[in-house]
């Protein structure tokens, strides 16, 4: 019985450190008042129209029951098509393809299906914000790596020291939110050399892969000698095509591997929409015209971006791929990236991250925000006359 005058607790425990999005809470504040969200990464302007299209007529022809639990045959057939054109890599869409509910549910998916309590999982900070609850929920433990400003190059002693017997994995996310890196085939050679010496997986988020700048390639380590059995490789339609609401994503990795996240996504989700899974059909088939536009389209966005924010007094880490960029805000003397990040929503107009909701420890990003550049040119200028506000302010 319970003792009397005492209260039970009926959290769990593996969520007891967790706190709110980040990201979102931003964009909670920037709709609260009335600001212009460069904060969390989804696009303000239209889909593809005819992406758009393929959903309806999908809809309207009734492809809208339960799909089989790993993505509709044509998608997973579409998925297999555009890696074999794309990067030359042949994957099995029966025993290699599992479609998932966004990237988001093919990380956990993947990290349920491969970890056990206590194993270790090398992630290189900063890093999406997402990816520490999700080792919290499996039980596993962090070994952080540091990225360094301001080319986020990282220390390969320091990597290797995170590697032992007890490491299952590392999370490789290139191009890389919130830096904008893009880890070339040097540096996936020497992660790739490191996970074949010490038995390890590599787990890569590679939703970025086509927005990249500056003559920068993106290379799935899957397709380096030796990854091909010891890689999973997880993508989604969100950033690619515009449409982060749809949550349609996929996981490719060998049969065994996929056999295990086959069943954690099963009872997790069961499967992602229909109609919108055979609309991805369409947009997957499409002329490599469009995936090659997107890195021309997205570096006008970046250009626009980087002089509004240097304008007003920030300095920018350029980046080489995705749609984000990292400053540096000590110019304007802030006591904190937290303090400075409401002071910027609720005072000038303009929504950003602060930079610590990437580190473990928030000293280190204590004097940087994160602001995303996928919108609309009208959006970016409204931000920067908000921001000439701050123009002769370097001491807010």
């Amino acid at each position: 019985m319970p003792v009397a005058g005492t209260a039970k607790s009926f959290r769990s425990l593996r969520t007891a450190h967790f706190t709110e999005s980040v990201i979102r809470e931003m964009s909670r504040l920037a709709i609260a008042h009335g600001a212009v969200n460069l904060a969390q990464g989804f696009p303000d302007f239209a889909a593809p129209v005819n992406l758009k299209q393929a959903a309806i007529d999908a809809i309207n022809a009734d492809h809208n029951q339960y799909p089989i639990t790993w993505g509709t045959k044509p998608f997973r057939q579409a998925i297999a098509a555009k890696y074999a054109r794309t990067y030359n890599l042949p994957v099995d869409p029966e025993r290699e393809i599992t479609v998932t509910c966004g990237a988001t549910e093919g990380m956990i998916a993947s990290l349920l299906a491969v970890t056990n309590p206590d194993d270790e999982i090398v992630v290189f900070e900063p890093y999406y914000e997402n990816y520490h609850p999700d080792m919290l929920l499996c039980g596993a433990t962090r070994r952080l790596v540091k990225l360094h400003a301001p080319d986020w190059t990282f220390d390969r002693d320091e990597l290797r020291r995170a590697f032992s017997s007890r490491t299952k994995a590392i999370i490789i996310n290139t191009p890389n939110n919130p830096t904008g890196k893009v880890f070339d085939r040097d540096e996936l050679t020497f992660i790739a050399s490191l996970c074949q010496e010490f038995d390890a997986l590599a787990i890569t988020d590679e939703i970025y892969e086509h927005i990249i700048y500056d003559g920068q390639q993106h290379i799935p380590i899957i397709t380096l000698p030796g990854m091909r059995d010891r890689t999973i490789l997880i993508n989604s339609m969100s950033k690619t095509f515009s449409v982060t609401g749809w949550r349609v994503g996929w996981v490719i990795a060998s049969p065994d591997l996929s056999n295990s996240i086959r069943k954690v996504h099963d009872f997790l989700t069961v499967g992602a929409a229909t109609p919108l899974q055979q609309a991805g059909v369409m947009a997957l088939n499409q002329h490599d015209e469009y995936f090659n536009g997107l890195s021309e389209e997205y570096n006008g966005r970046r250009k626009a971006a980087i002089d509004m924010l240097e304008g007003a007094g920030f300095r920018c880490f350029v980046p080489r791929g995705a749609y984000y960029v990292m400053t540096d805000i000590s110019a304007f003397g802030a006591a904190s990236d937290v303090q400075f990040a409401r002071y910027m929503v609720e005072q000038i107009g303009v929504a950003g991250v602060p930079g610590s909701s990437f580190y473990h420890n928030p000293d280190s990003g204590s004097q940087q925000m994160r602001f995303c550049f996928c919108k609309k040119y009208e959006t970016l200028q409204a931000a920067g006359a908000k921001l000439a506000h701050l123009a002769g302010l370097r001491r807010y």
